[in-house]
């Protein structure tokens, strides 16, 4: 018997377009049904002139717009699929028409068990109905007895921390609420499939951490399968062990899921080492970011000295500016964070424009991938003008050298030697 739980073969989703032509008039009630009458009285003379009636082309005012295309793929029994790529890649259509939610345009799915699917706030509950009540009536959607969900009830009440309003109807719930009651049900009541889609961003951290043991629980140590769809990559990586990424509604990459992540990131950065912005005319903004690596083709050798150069426009006079960078990996964890303060070195005082360097005389990261990310804020405390990331993207190579010690790419944060200089230049 094959371990395959799902198997997706050219699937593909088209959605029609419409587009409203310039300078038309507001459409009143009236004329659709004019129109609607109209269609009814030419439709039996068509038939009469030609026969059976073909569809109606898609006209200058609509388009088609695919979003998947060709989509073929399999995941195992046991398996934690990760699923990323950027907003509109159709991520989200993928798992609705797994989940059967929406129906493809062409293409077949066969999916093999029980699945439950957690794709936004409040899926497959009812406003009206208690929680206590959605329980049962998700259980029921799912295909379990009555039997079974009240085996797993204690279990779910506990989990989503929600006993002292189970009997509250769920439209009154807050959005925290409905996430943990939503993926409570979702993974205790042991679907074959479970499907995750980004919903798990609503909650608080310590449940963010709480929902994350429980899917590394079911696919781990039930054995269930697990889709999941996240645009937190340290989720995907620590998660699963094989990944798929969306672009453009067609698969671009897929493998392991530190490979596949690599891609994603590369996908997102511009290869250019150099990062320009707009100027502001109401707050301090960053305008420009200049990376320079020991070697040409976004290429660093490691322990050689790293120069990064800021420009920071400032409308207004600013006391207390901060300014910091980190400097980020493929899993999006920031490994070198470093800072200047306006107490230390005067930046924002008076209006203008003004240059920071950060040099780091040895910069020791181990071999991979890495971009920037900074922070421009008032004094502590105070305004954020400013978060920027996936920036000036560069690549760490060894060239001979080795360490003594085994040492993991991910797993060190920590604060290299640097040399700050600020000039204002007008």
């Amino acid at each position: 018997m094959s371990d395959t739980v799902i198997s997706v073969e050219g699937l593909g989703k088209r959605y029609r377009i419409r587009h409203q032509a310039e300078r038309q008039r507001y459409t009143a009630l009236r004329d659709v049904l004019a129109a609607r009458f109209s269609s009814l009285l030419r439709a039996p003379r068509s038939l009469l002139r030609a026969g059976s009636p073909l569809p109606a082309p898609c006209s200058p005012l609509c388009e088609d717009f695919w979003a998947l295309r060709d989509v073929s793929f399999e995941v195992k029994r046991g398996e934690v699929l990760g699923i990323i790529g950027r907003n509109g890649a159709g991520k989200s259509t993928l798992l609705k028409i797994l989940s059967r939610i929406t129906e493809p345009t062409e293409g077949r799915v066969r999916i093999k068990g029980r699945v439950a699917s957690l794709l936004e706030v409040g899926t497959g509950f009812h406003p009206e109905l208690t929680g206590r009540e959605n329980i049962f009536l998700n259980g029921a959607i799912l295909g379990m007895t009555r039997v079974e969900i009240k085996k797993k009830f204690d279990e779910i009440v506990a989990f989503a921390e929600i006993a002292k309003f189970l009997d509250t109807p769920v439209k009154r719930y807050s959005s925290g609420m409905y996430v943990r009651l939503a993926f409570a049900v979702a993974a205790h009541l042991e679907p074959e499939i479970l499907i995750v889609d980004e919903v798990l961003a609503v909650g608080d951290a310590e449940f963010q951490t709480k929902c994350l043991g429980k899917m590394e629980s079911v696919a781990h140590g039930e054995g269930r399968t697990v889709l999941v769809v996240s645009h937190n990559m340290q989720t995907i990586s620590t998660l699963t062990k094989r990944g798929m990424l969306l672009q453009s509604g067609r698969i671009a990459a897929e493998g392991e899921s530190d490979t596949v992540i690599t891609a994603y990131l590369k996908a997102l950065k511009t290869s250019d080492l150099q990062y320009s912005a707009a100027e502001s005319l109401e707050r301090p903004r960053v305008t420009r970011v200049t990376l320079k690596t020991s070697e040409p083709n976004n290429t660093h050798v490691w322990s050689e000295p790293l120069e990064v150069k800021f420009e920071i426009s400032t409308p207004r006079s600013v006391r207390g500016l901060c300014f910091s960078f980190q400097i980020v990996n493929t899993r999006q964890q920031p490994v070198i964070h470093l800072w200047t303060f306006d107490s230390e070195r005067p930046v924002g005082r008076e209006a203008g424009v003004y240059e920071l360097i950060c040099r780091i005389p040895k910069l020791r990261l181990y071999f991979g991938s890495y971009t920037l990310k900074f922070f421009l804020s008032g004094p502590p405390g105070g305004d954020m003008f400013e978060i920027v990331q996936d920036i000036c993207p560069f690549e760490v190579v060894m060239h001979g050298h080795y360490r003594e010690y085994e040492w993991q790419a991910g797993t060190c944060d920590y604060i290299e030697d640097c040399d700050w200089v600020v000039k204002h230049t007008c």
